[in-house]
Parts: C-alpha cells; sequence; structure tokens
C-alpha cells in the first residue's frame, strides 16, 4: 500500500462544508467519489483542516492510501473526474505514519473584505462587502491581543468541552485598494474562530468597539462572548504548514 497526499483548491459555496455528510455535497464526497471512479477502490481521505459550509481553500491538504496509479495519474485523472469547483493542484507520497493533520505546524486563513461604496457582482462568492469606511490601523491595535498562546474560546461558535487553546503566530489586516485581507496564521483553530475573529476587527475598524473593549472580550474565557461572525464566503484556507522535508 502508499500513501498520498494532496493539495485541493476548491470555490465552496455550493458545499455543506468539507466533512461527508449524508445526501448533502461536500468537498470529501466529492474527492472520495472521484477517487472511487478512477481507482476503482473504495478509498476514505483524512484532512489537514476542515472547512465549514460556504468556506473556500487554495491549499487543503488531505491524505489517502491505495495500491495504484502514478502521481501524475492521480493529478490528471481526479481532476478529469471532480466538478469544475474542486481541482487538485499537486500530488505527493509520503511516509505510512505521516498524518496530514496531526503533523502540520500551522495553518493558514485569509478572509476577504470589499470595502467599497458599491458591492462587485464579480466578487460576490469570494468576499464580503463593506460599505463603510474600515479603520485599518485600529484594527491591527487589536490584532496585536492575539498573538500568542490563549484561551481563544470566546472567538469559538462552541466549545464542547474542548480545550479552548490555541496559538496565533501572525494575526494582520491589510489594505489594497478597496479589498481589505485578514491574515491569521495559528497552530490549529476552533469552530468559525476565524469569522468571529474578524467580526469583532470589523467591530473595531467601524469604529463601533475599541481595542480596550476587544481585548477584554479576548480575556474573558467566555465562550462565543466575541463576533458577530462575518459570512463564510469570504473565507479562505490558503496553506498548511508542515516541518521541512516532512513532505513533498
Amino acid at each position: 500500500m502508499r500513501k498520498i497526499a494532496l493539495i485541493l483548491e476548491y470555490e465552496g459555496s455550493r458545499y455543506h462544508g468539507f466533512q461527508i455528510q449524508k445526501e448533502l455535497p461536500t468537498i470529501q464526497g466529492e474527492v472520495e467519489r472521484a477517487l472511487g471512479k478512477l481507482t476503482g477502490e473504495r478509498i476514505r481521505i483524512a484532512c489537514a483542516s476542515r472547512t465549514d459550509v460556504g468556506v473556500h481553500a487554495r491549499g487543503q491538504v488531505v491524505s489517502f492510501t491505495t495500491t495504484t496509479l502514478s502521481l501524475d495519474d492521480f493529478t490528471r485523472g481526479l481532476n478529469h473526474y471532480l466538478p469544475p469547483d474542486v481541482a487538485v493542484r499537486k500530488a505527493f507520497e509520503i511516509g505510512d505514519d505521516f498524518d496530514v493533520r496531526r503533523g502540520a505546524l500551522s495553518r493558514e486563513y485569509c478572509y476577504y473584505i470589499l470595502n467599497s461604496s458599491t458591492p462587485s457582482p464579480l466578487l460576490r462568492r469570494s468576499a464580503c462587502f463593506i460599505p463603510k469606511p474600515l479603520d485599518i490601523e485600529a484594527m491591527n491595535d487589536a490584532c496585536q491581543v492575539l498573538l500568542g498562546s490563549h484561551d481563544f474560546a470566546p472567538f469559538a461558535s462552541s466549545v464542547d468541552g474542548k480545550k479552548t487553546v490555541r496559538t496565533v503566530f501572525r494575526a494582520e489586516v491589510a489594505r489594497d485598494g478597496e479589498m481589505v485581507t485578514f491574515h491569521m496564521v495559528a497552530n490549529s483553530f476552533l469552530p468559525h474562530q476565524v469569522r468571529n475573529t474578524i467580526g469583532a476587527l470589523v467591530k473595531v475598524g467601524l469604529g463601533k468597539s475599541d481595542v480596550a473593549s476587544f481585548r477584554q472580550i479576548a480575556r474573558s474565557r467566555t465562550p462565543g462572548l466575541a463576533g458577530p461572525a462575518l459570512p463564510p464566503h469570504g473565507l479562505f484556507l490558503v496553506r498548511v504548514n508542515y516541518p521541512d522535508g516532512a513532505w513533498g
């Protein structure tokens, strides 16, 4: 048996998240269906980061075991069977003991906001439209509160008794013309953490809150206090980072 890792890109608008669900379209379901058609095997995949309903990805990583085909065959063959909103960007062979989720050092997400007086039909599935001007400097001041290891329960939609301490390596807001991008890198993320975080940051950027209030919420340890969560269509999983030489 061989273990293969794939880098996936997908536009998540019509999917009910990554994880397979009975009678609902999911990314996992589409990839496993394509693998079955390509290999004739019943294959179950594992992922590095479970994206939610409507969330997109440029660098999702999945893995599976198989007995057949070359790496090039997996790339070309799967892209033949996959729908046009899901694609394999690259395939690697990895060690049998390598776990694409546990082996990851960090995940990177970006949230895109169209900060313009008028909406863009071309960006309606990939950026959240906010017409009022955002104060990027104030949002970045608030981002400093997020850096390091903290209890991020206030930014989670649910905790269900799980550990809520996470380590954030980067949190930054940048503007390029009318496009505002929030880039966040952490060892892992709680449910809806990025969307709740950018929702709280937007309140600061609109002058509806301030850095002191943001800090108070962030350190409260009260589940679900931050937000409101911005819509999923502005969120992208852009990269999963691994130790040098770990694979690929």
